[in-house]
């Protein structure tokens, strides 16, 4: 009488172990469709005449997205923007990250980000804007010691007990280069056309 139960319940962690396996893969990625590429849209051609519209609506966007303007120069046709640390999972007021993919990984990794905006002539009566986001990612080379064991007892030298504390890195960080960030840019145009256009 007792068998079917029995049987029943073998089977019900085997199925969970399965799903539970199939979940896993799917976050990792194993399983996962390629997604569909958006098109990447930098660039604006605008008219000459709005040049200098154009040039302040840039800088109110990337105020707006909490990027300081590090320099400007019309005569060269260039807005460079500071770096900025990436917002994360826990900061959903701040814009500079455009998606979750991005959001996620400044929450796991210290990225920052800049901004470049370029106003190039292609003709007498029209200009082309370009965004560019440079993105890099922080390369801690040395041991951080901010914790008061690692700070008053290295591991390296157990026997001297020199109570101040460490504060900081041991050395100064790095930054690689991962590129550009396309989804930013094309949030960035966006925002200014939609300004030029107010």
């Amino acid at each position: 009488m007792d068998e079917p139960h029995v049987r029943a319940q073998s089977v019900i962690p085997g199925q969970l172990r399965a799903a539970a396996l199939v979940t896993a893969m799917l976050l990792s990625g194993c399983l996962s469709m390629p997604a569909r590429q958006a098109p990447v849209q930098n660039a604006l051609v605008i008219p000459a005449g709005q040049f200098d519209l154009m040039w302040e609506r840039s800088v109110a966007v990337l105020n707006n997205y909490h990027f300081m303007v590090a320099r400007e120069s019309k005569l060269e046709g260039l807005i460079e923007t500071h770096y900025r640390a990436g917002s994360n999972l826990f900061e959903p007021w701040n814009p500079d990250s455009a998606d979750t993919a991005n959001r996620l990984e400044s929450t796991l990794q210290s990225i920052r980000r800049r901004v470049i905006v370029q106003f190039q002539n292609t003709s007498a009566d029209s200009m082309t804007v370009i965004v560019r986001v440079e993105k890099q990612i922080e390369d801690v080379p040395g041991l951080a010691a901010n914790y008061e064991g690692g700070a008053s007892f290295p591991e390296s030298d157990p026997l001297d007990r020199d109570l101040n504390q460490v504060l900081g890195q041991s050395t100064p960080s790095r930054w690689i280069s991962r590129g550009t960030d396309p989804a930013l840019e094309s949030k960035l145009i966006r925002d200014i056309q939609q300004a030029v256009l107010q």
